[in-house]
């Protein structure tokens, strides 16, 4: 039997948090389930079997952190490349869930090994970088079309697409990155349009340059240290964690707020919000200052 969700805001609906084994997709599952949705998480990395991520994280470590909250979460080990994996996940949803389905949260990357910082394009192997295109881009078009029925049928719901930056950003320094976070905002948008006539949002959210597990290692600091890693590149001053309590965050913009409206069923219609909305402490953002050419860039986030 079905363990019934704590209370709260969110509680009686049903999530989908694509891709929530680390970072900034994790920290919202987690948040979720604090806000008493019933959430499914996915992700490559499974207790026992890594994904080409070699992390130590799991889809299982997730998910136990969402009941130790008193949440609930089941965790699915899914690769969102495979479309016919995808298709027997969202399946067993709907039969879970008598074909309920209010959210998706569309963070799969896993991009970073295939990511070349170091040369031009015409310099990189074609098949590394249409391989991060498959990994980053087509997983969430193979996710969103597997999930969109349900969410039509039931005539309400969300689509939360995460990448970075925003439409007509400058070049983010490498070829197949930079097509990978653009063509994310660019989906967001192509699934608004589609699903506005039948009563379902489509938001892009860009996090910004986060403390991620991964990026606190590859600085050698902790969450607690993370000032120490500004010495070795003064870019990580801009840099957020995503772990203080997503929800305030969430109700703090406005978009992001819309989003809840349509989630929660309130009688206007859903819209689409396609800008970089705060995510981390509430307060000012600092600006990135224009890179010259040539300039050194931040790891990829």
């Amino acid at each position: 039997m079905e363990v019934e969700p704590r209370s709260g805001p969110l509680a009686g609906q049903v999530a989908l948090v694509a891709g929530g084994t680390r970072g900034a997709t994790k920290a919202i599952a987690v948040e979720l389930g604090r806000a008493g949705a019933l959430v499914h998480v996915t992700g490559r990395s499974t207790r026992g079997a890594p994904s080409p991520m070699a992390r130590p994280e799991t889809v299982e470590d997730t998910a136990e952190e969402i009941t130790a909250l008193g949440g609930v979460a089941h965790a699915h080990g899914v690769d969102h490349a495979d479309p016919a994996a995808v298709a027997a996940l969202v399946h067993e949803i709907a039969a879970r869930h008598d074909g309920k389905l209010d959210l998706l949260v569309n963070g799969i990357w896993g991009g970073d090994p295939m990511s070349d910082w170091e040369h031009p394009f015409w310099e990189q192997p074609v098949e590394a970088g249409l391989a991060l295109l498959r990994q980053a881009v087509h997983t969430h078009i193979i996710t969103a079309a597997a999930v969109a029925p349900l969410l039509v049928a039931n005539g309400r719901g969300l689509v939360l697409e995460l990448t970075d930056g925003k439409a007509g950003d400058p070049y983010r320094g490498t070829l197949y990155y930079d097509l990978a976070k653009d063509q994310v905002t660019r989906l967001a948008l192509g699934m608004a349009g589609d699903l506005r006539p039948h009563g379902v949002a489509a938001i892009a959210l860009a996090p910004g340059f986060l403390r991620s597990e991964a990026m606190l290692d590859h600085f050698g600091v902790t969450e607690a240290t993370w000032r120490d890693g500004i010495a070795q590149d003064p870019h990580f001053a801009m840099s957020e964690t995503p772990w203080p309590s997503f929800a305030l965050t969430w109700e703090s913009t406005l978009g992001a707020s819309a989003a809840l409206a349509a989630l929660g069923g309130r009688p206007r219609r859903p819209r689409a919000f396609l800008a970089p909305l705060p995510f981390g402490r509430p307060g000012p953002r600092p600006r990135r200052r224009p890179r010259r050419a040539g300039a050194a860039l931040p790891p990829p986030c």
